[in-house]
């Protein structure tokens, strides 16, 4: 499956070299060919099954876990957070999804820089568009889609209000990237470490029990 966003990119290289083909241009028509398939690619939307148990938090990228590590930010959350960042190859699926079921409380998007998103530097520096999920518990979790070097365009798909599921469709950070993800230490277990490759909707990061009142 093709995601709605990928298109325009898929699309117009296909005219431009069906228009190459017409005037016996074979090489262009065979660039725009290779163009569109390649776009096709980049832009797949395979079908994802999440874990149901709301407990559980789900990778909300593909690619590969390059930053797992204990860390303070007094602006979001008076306590520890776990920060989790996970580096997106050009060939990874780049839909992003939602690591829990809630609520989108709030929504942040800063200009920035393009720097390679393997540095963790991004964060601080680049383009990025920050989601605040909050489950049912009140426990609360952000996600940081950060652009990359080549990246054109953060696209998001929800706004703030909106009721998320583990594993819906939140966002796409087209052509390279990296998304972070933090969440309170407090009670919570992680699975993964740096090195690992993790697949969004698919791969649990870890556990928070649900509070109980």
């Amino acid at each position: 499956m093709i995601h709605r966003e990928g298109f325009p990119w898929i699309i117009y290289p296909l005219i431009f070299s069906a228009t190459a083909f017409i005037f016996k241009k074979k090489k262009l028509a065979l660039a725009g060919l290779t163009l569109s398939s390649l776009n096709a690619y980049f832009f797949r939307n395979p079908k994802r099954e999440s874990a149901l148990n709301p407990e559980l938090i789900i990778s909300p990228a593909d690619g590969k876990v390059v930053l797992c590590k204990i860390e303070e930010k007094k602006d979001w959350y008076q306590g520890a957070l776990w920060r989790i960042g996970i580096f997106m190859r050009l060939w990874d699926v780049h839909i992003n999804r939602s690591p829990v079921t809630g609520k989108i409380l709030k929504m942040s998007y800063f200009r920035g820089e393009k720097n390679p998103a393997f540095k963790d530097s991004t964060f601080s520096k680049n383009e990025k568009q920050i989601y605040l999920i909050e489950r049912e518990d009140g426990c609360p979790f952000w996600v940081v889609q950060i652009a990359g070097l080549i990246t054109r365009r953060i696209k998001s798909f929800v706004l703030p209000g909106d009721d998320v599921v583990a594993g819906d469709p939140i966002g796409i950070i087209k052509f390279g990237s990296r998304v972070e993800l933090f969440f309170p230490l407090e009670n919570a277990e992680i699975y993964i470490k740096e090195g690992h490759r993790v697949f969004a909707g698919e791969t649990v990061l870890g556990r928070i029990p649900l509070k109980t009142s």
